[in-house]
């Protein structure tokens, strides 16, 4: 496997090379690392294109050629040097070098905390639309108090915090493998998706404009759905209608359902959008999928179905970061079956797993114990892996991913 190293840093002394030489040198059996610089890159500057000229063009290059990206960044103001901002500009302006391209962020600081701030600003730089890099979630190498951290030899002293890299580096050789499989021609394992939902099933509501604010209202008329204190028969209980709108909203999670036609028929709305991991307004219920996602993401969205759909996975999932530091939040796609074990649509549901793993270590008396020069959190314990697609959809009121098959995240 090959991949590039970008130190994120133009000083002639940087603790960010250092990291990525130590990286290349103590690595070596898992990855080929070719380190790449930013000294020579011009300031972006869109009237003055330098998109042609030989250090831009070097360094694209180097990137599409290879498997995945390492980008070292320090701390300059809470954010990434303007030397970082400006390559990634010039990558994005009329190139998409790192588009779909798997990238994992390190960093190094001076102080406790290393890179975290500067980190977090980068994945969304990454995530930004003309980006569009493939940043594996959930896993950080922040390195804190770095005069301290490497001896004379430019080695790190520290074994958990070595230990820790290794773990790390490894995670991101799988999300690499699983990147490529995921971008290789596939073998058609179903129909090819209509995400604009132009067919029909047996419970497609027919005569019904898909994209109408007020489908739910016009759907019901249409086939008299039953409301308020009309009981429904479940497979074991009897609940009526308002019932059930009181057990769904109850759940601590944001559920979506779309159906086997990719059509997104419900969502159990019990905030605004503004408010929600996932945002998501009443208007767009009975939407095709095509309109809950940019069209660049149509790929993704496609592939996660197929997986459900064909029964290659019965569930897809990923850890999306951006949502803040106070939250680990999860994206679950799970394919939905009837009696008969015919695939009938998607259950998305969203979950911010962190109150109850903070009431679990409160219940047990455990503690998440870790270094602070290494990682940003208190934990030093491995992270799930990592078993999902790129994000799908976009909160236009955050700009962060959102990472949504079934959801409808962008507002009609």
């Amino acid at each position: 496997m090959k991949l590039v190293g970008i130190v994120g840093s133009n000083a002639e002394v940087s603790y960010n090379r250092l990291l990525l030489k130590y990286i290349k040198k103590h690595f070596n059996t898992l990855f080929e690392l070719e380190i790449l610089e930013i000294k020579d890159v011009p300031m972006f500057n869109q009237s003055d294109d330098q998109t042609n000229s030989p250090v831009i063009q070097n360094i694209h290059k180097k990137i599409l050629s290879a498997d995945g990206v390492i980008i070292a960044t320090p701390e300059h103001n809470h954010t990434i040097p303007a030397g970082l901002k400006s390559l990634l500009e010039w990558l994005s302006f009329k190139i998409h070098t790192l588009e779909d391209k798997p990238v994992m962020i390190v960093g190094a600081s001076y102080y406790d905390q290393g890179s975290s701030r500067a980190q977090l600003h980068l994945r969304q730089i990454l995530d930004a639309p003309g980006v569009n890099a493939m940043v594996m979630p959930g896993n950080e190498f922040l390195l804190g108090k770095v005069k301290e951290a490497f001896d004379v030899n430019e080695n790190l002293t520290d074994q958990r915090t070595i230990d820790f890299l290794g773990s790390t580096l490894e995670k991101f050789v799988k999300f690499v493998k699983l990147v490529s499989v995921m971008e290789e021609p596939k073998a058609a394992v179903a129909e090819p998706e209509d995400l604009y939902a132009t067919g029909k099933v047996d419970t497609t509501i027919e005569g019904v404009d898909m994209y109408a604010e007020d489908w739910v209202e016009q759907a019901a008329k249409a086939v008299n759905a039953v409301e308020g204190n009309t009981y429904v028969k479940l497979d074991r209980g009897i609940l009526t209608v308002d019932q059930l709108n009181y057990f769904l909203a109850s759940m601590p999670m944001e559920l979506t359902y779309a159906d086997h036609n990719n059509q997104f028929l419900y969502y159990n709305h019990t905030k605004p959008a503004e408010e929600m991991l996932a945002s998501r307004t009443p208007g767009q219920a009975g939407n095709p999928l095509a309109k809950c996602h940019p069209e660049s993401k149509f790929n993704s969205v496609s592939w996660v179905i197929q997986q459900l759909r064909s029964g290659a996975t019965d569930a897809v999932r990923v850890n999306v970061p951006t949502h803040g530091p106070d939250k680990y939040v999860v994206h679950n796609y799970q394919a939905m079956h009837d009696k008969e074990g015919n695939y009938v649509g998607i259950n998305e549901y969203i979950l911010d797993f962190k109150p109850i793993i903070d009431w679990y270590l409160k219940q047990t008396g455990q503690t998440l114990v870790g270094d602070v020069d290494a990682v940003s959190g208190a934990s030093q314990n491995n992270h799930e892996e990592v078993d999902a697609v790129s994000s799908a959809s976009l909160n236009e009121n955050t700009t962060e991913k959102v990472d949504a098959v079934s959801s409808a995240s962008i507002k009609g």
